[in-house]
């Protein structure tokens, strides 16, 4: 069997904003470390994403001096301390789940509404606050942050090359692997081997793979730009090989049994 190795490590800060790329990353209780640990939300506290607002792509958050500084185009820069005291606890929703956060103030809520030229405001995941995933595929109140439902997205590079095969057949541009904002990605496994996983360890991690991820039109979204191309596209193509119970599947939802490091380069092995 032909060696699986951990080729790419990505997380999203802030949901439905910029990606950070990473040689290794620490997992802590809820996930990857900082990712999705703040969203964006309207005035009544719901969560805000690139579904309706595609320019979030380029919001670009780094890391830099205990800081999340965060870039987007003709805006200034600005940064969030990570170190911070509990502040007034909100309520906010991100889609059935009602979560504890805190809100980020006045400075952050006017920076993204100018740029997104809507109402908005950015509140972080309360420290005590445990949102469960679904315990249809967990164990009771395993948390997550505000990922769409899972702490962690993996997929091998050979899914995608399948698809953009798939895509190039209907004339249609491959597309990169920034369209579906994974976590993990490897490397010599065969396409949509990770649908037959039940768990994996990378390193000193194990994970159970515990459900396909189902996709939505965000995979329209040209990270590059925060423009669609083609709204059609590539949920379109995926549609003609990939569909399961009336939704398309790609990648796989994957859930860490306890805190560790990821690391570029490290093999998988199937348990």
């Amino acid at each position: 069997m032909t060696d699986i190795t951990l080729t790419h490590l990505y997380t999203y800060p802030i949901k439905s904003c910029g990606s950070l790329s990473h040689k290794e990353i620490a997992l802590d209780a809820r996930g990857p470390l900082w990712d999705r640990r703040w969203m964006v939300t309207d005035g009544d506290g719901k969560v805000i994403t690139q579904r309706e607002l595609p320019a979030m792509a380029l919001i670009q958050p780094r890391f830099e001096n205990g800081n999340l500084a965060l870039t987007a185009p003709n805006m200034p820069e600005i940064c969030v301390p990570l170190g911070r005291e509990a502040g007034e606890i909100w309520r906010v929703e991100v889609w059935d789940d009602i979560c504890a956060a805190w809100d980020e103030g006045e400075e952050f809520a006017d920076w993204f509404s100018d740029y997104l030229h809507v109402d908005a405001r950015l509140v972080r995941m309360a420290d005590g606050f445990v949102r469960a995933v679904d315990p249809d595929y967990a164990p009771p109140n395993t948390p997550v942050g505000f990922a769409d439902g899972y702490p962690i997205l993996i997929v091998s590079d050979a899914s995608l090359d399948e698809l953009n095969r798939r895509l190039i057949e209907r004339d249609k541009p491959p597309v990169p692997i920034s369209r579906f904002r994974p976590n993990i990605v490897v490397t010599g496994a065969s396409a949509f081997a990770e649908d037959n996983w039940d768990a994996v360890q990378i390193g000193d991690v194990t994970l159970d793979v515990v459900k396909p991820c189902a996709r939505c039109v965000l995979t329209s979204v040209d990270q590059l730009t925060g423009t669609v191309p083609d709204t059609a596209e590539p949920l379109a193509t995926l549609n003609t090989f990939r569909k399961q119970n009336n939704k398309v599947m790609f990648a796989q939802n994957a859930i860490h049994r306890a805190p560790g490091t990821l690391r570029v380069g490290e093999q998988l092995k199937l348990l």
